[in-house]
């Protein structure tokens, strides 16, 4: 049996979200052919994701001086200790399944918020004397993704952020490669929305049989 972490950072469900759409149509099938895998759904709009702050920090430094953690006031108890949780869930799950809109070239700004809870020395990666190494070695990455207008070829394609970022983060972390599926074009060819998107819904379908 696995577990399957489903991020979704969209403020919108799957009616009016292409990539919620695709995300929704995967985690069902996944669930049908993986009956026996734990799958939890983390939607960051709802979920606390505490913004590292002078709190974080604060409380992060009477960590290391020694102090114990019923020393740190209330909010540094909030906020640190919640972000303890994010990470630890993070990395007891074997595969991860992220659900974004690409916005201004990359993704909603809970997304980046999430990672930094989990991007945790010596629980994601640690330092060692030839630099960092990543420590989740065995884990599985899907991005699923949708973009208004064409980022997959041509100009625009090196000014998409949101899947470049995914894929370098979780390669620190020693995750080797993050398969995307993205839905694209449907703000730039209104005429064939709905056709993309029910393309982007059954590739989501078919790749739920193989992750």
């Amino acid at each position: 049996m696995a577990k399957l972490l489903y991020i979704t950072a969209h403020p919108h469900d799957d009616r009016q979200s292409y990539s919620m759409a695709a995300g929704k149509a995967f985690i069902e099938t996944y669930k049908e052919v993986n009956p026996n895998d734990e799958v939890i759904h983390l939607d960051l709009y709802k979920e606390h994701i505490p913004h590292i702050d002078t709190d974080v920090f604060s409380g992060w430094g009477k960590l290391q001086s020694g102090k114990g953690f019923e020393e740190l006031s209330d909010e540094e108890k909030s906020k640190v200790g919640r972000l303890n949780e994010l990470s630890d869930q993070f990395i007891s799950a074997d595969k991860y399944v992220f659900v974004t809109p690409l916005w201004n070239l990359s993704f909603p700004p809970v997304m980046k918020a999430y990672i930094d809870s989990i991007a945790v020395a010596g629980k994601t990666f640690k330092y060692t004397e030839q630099g960092s190494v990543g420590l989740l070695t065995d884990k599985k990455v899907l991005h699923i993704q949708a973009r208004g207008g064409i980022y997959s070829e041509g100009p625009a394609a090196a000014l998409e952020m949101g899947h470049r970022y995914l894929q370098v983060i979780m390669s620190f972390f020693g995750i080797p490669s993050v398969e995307g599926l993205f839905i694209e074009g449907h703000a730039a060819m209104p005429d064939k929305a709905e056709e993309i998107k029910q393309n982007g819904v059954a590739r989501a379908k078919d790749l739920a049989h193989t992750f």
